[in-house]
Formats: structure tokens, sequence, C-alpha cells
């Protein structure tokens, strides 16, 4: 028989260890000296859809940063996308950079300004999954980073609960 002070430490260990591994999950992000890289998350695609989208928060700490480009082993291509309404009609272009500013947070969200296209994806995107993304930016070099697939409104949620 246990002592109840030997099982109380325990289950104090049990609980302590459960809530650090649930922070763990909750705080999903990557801090260098340059930026902080916040909920990259990405939404589920349809069976059969050969493209698919994700979405990050990227701020600038001590100086500007611009995101050149990235890569993906979920897709043969991942381009830099703007999304904009030009009158009633929504229009998607390849940008060849974005660029935050020092002190100034950017936020991808679904339904308008930037976002990482995924081209040519190698299988369809599924909710509770996870793929690897590479981010290249012009003053560091490559940071890698773990996406989530999310629902568009629970990743802009968990997203916007890191702010």
């Amino acid at each position: 028989m246990l002592k109840p002070m030997a099982w109380l430490g325990g289950v104090l260990l049990i609980g302590a260890m459960s809530i650090s591994m649930a922070s763990m999950a909750i705080a999903h992000d990557v801090q260098t000296d340059a930026m902080r890289i916040a909920h990259p998350f990405a939404t589920p695609t349809p069976p059969g859809a050969v493209n698919g989208a994700a979405y990050v928060d990227i701020t600038a700490l001590s100086g500007a940063v611009t995101l050149v480009g990235a890569s993906s082993s979920a897709s043969s291509n991942v381009e830099l996308h703007e999304m904009q309404m030009d009158g009633d009609m929504m229009q998607m272009r390849h940008v060849e950079e974005i660029r935050i500013e020092a002190g100034e947070t950017y936020t991808m969200r679904p339904g308008g300004g930037f976002h990482l296209m995924l081209i040519g994806l190698t299988e369809p995107l599924k909710e509770g999954e996870q793929f690897p993304l590479t981010l290249t930016f012009a003053e560091q070099g490559d940071v890698d980073i773990e996406v989530w697939i999310q629902s568009a409104q629970e990743g802009r949620e968990a997203a916007d609960g890191h702010h």
C-alpha cells in the first residue's frame, strides 16, 4: 500500500506533466533573435484537391525580416501569394517576398492578404495532422516549423490566442 504522501506526490507529478505537455501542444511557435513565428496552421482540403494554403504570424523583433520563399515535403512547391479584392472579384497573385518591419507582426489568415500556397499536394491535408514547412528569410536563411492542420475557425482562434 502506498503511503498518502507518496501517492499525493505521484498525483502532483502526473498533473504537472500533463499541464506541461498541454502547454507545449498549445504554444507552437519558433523564436530566433530576429523574429517570432507563431501558430503555423493550414486548412483541411477536400479529397482530390491538388493545392492548399498555410498561414503563419511573423513578428520582426530586432530588425526588419523578409520572407523570400518556403518549401515542404507536403507539396511539390510552396509559393508566397496575396489575395485581394478587385471590384467584386477575389484575385490571387504570386509575390516575390513579404517584408515585415521591426516591431511589426504580419498576420496571415484565410480569406485575404498573404498566405503560403501549397502547390501539388502529395496527399490531402487532413484535420488533426501536421507537416513540416521551411521558411526562407533573406536576412537569416531557413527556419523550420511544424504546421498543424485545423479548420479555418479553429486555426484562426488558436493563432489569435498567441497575441
